[in-house]
């Protein structure tokens, strides 16, 4: 099985890296094209992948199809592969703000279609990637799909009509997450620790976090209440945060973001 990605950028290499840690798809079994040979050629040697010369050929050497590019270029791209195209040849297509209607006007009224939201946690095989496929994705063919994005980490089916809100709790909560750990790592570097090792302890300890929630089914209340003992210094640094307005700014965070993707800023 073949696998073509149009779209070498750090998405696209994200999910690449999770199916090669996986050893789900080796890396002959790989094509790769992009924009700038500068950058997909080295990536595809270090990688042993098989870089092609253009989308076109690419495309008819491939038995899947990934459109990891920017949704502005989705119609010159599909446009460009119209000839090369088979029209049972199944598209994963991650490209943000493009429905599967959208996509079937550009290939064909039957392409089998499986859009895609994953984050750059797939290369570490700890992604989350929400997904939605067309009625023309057949059984067998939608499970093999699902097996590709499994090896990349925790698979959820959505309606599209959810990417967008999904994509700001999972695709851009990774930065969120991410400032949070350096905001417990700066507070590490004020009470002695070096910045290397309050990162590092603040990366453990959430990921550890995040692993006893998936693993125990509990919610997070649920463990807060479990960590904070009466009177103890948790449930003081606990209400500080609330009173400094925490919950309130991550709900903020994720309107502005759900606001900047649906374009009703």
């Amino acid at each position: 099985m073949k696998i073509g990605f149009i779209g070498a950028g750090a998405m696209a290499q994200a999910i690449i890296d999770g199916l090669l840690k996986s050893k789900v798809v080796v890396a002959e079994d790989i094509l790769i094209h992009g924009n700038h040979k500068n950058r997909y050629e080295p990536y595809a040697k270090k990688n042993g992948l098989v870089a092609c010369e253009t989308n076109s050929e690419l495309t008819s050497k491939s038995d899947i199809l990934v459109i990891a590019v920017v949704p502005a270029v989705v119609q010159p791209v599909l446009n460009e592969i119209a000839t090369s195209l088979k029209n049972t040849q199944p598209i994963i297509s991650m490209a943000s703000g493009i429905t599967i209607d959208r996509l079937q006007e550009l290939t064909s009224d039957t392409q089998p279609i499986l859009r895609i939201l994953p984050n750059v946690n797939s290369a570490y095989n700890a992604g989350m990637t929400a997904v939605a496929a067309n009625k023309y994705l057949e059984d067998e063919n939608l499970t093999e799909l699902l097996k590709l994005m499994s090896a990349i980490g925790e698979v959820i089916e959505l309606p599209e009509t959810q990417f967008a809100n999904f994509s700001a709790i999972s695709g851009s909560a990774v930065a969120y997450i991410d400032f949070f750990i350096d905001a417990l790592s700066r507070a590490g570097v004020k009470y002695g620790f070096d910045k290397a090792t309050a990162t590092k302890i603040a990366a453990q300890t959430t990921l550890g976090s995040a692993q006893s929630l998936i693993q125990s089914g509990e919610t997070p209340a649920e463990v807060i209440d479990k960590v904070c003992s009466p009177g103890g210094d948790t449930i003081a640094g606990i209400l500080a945060m609330e009173q400094a307005g925490l919950l309130n700014a991550v709900v903020k965070g994720i309107d502005a973001t759900i606001e900047k993707s649906t374009g009703n800023n």
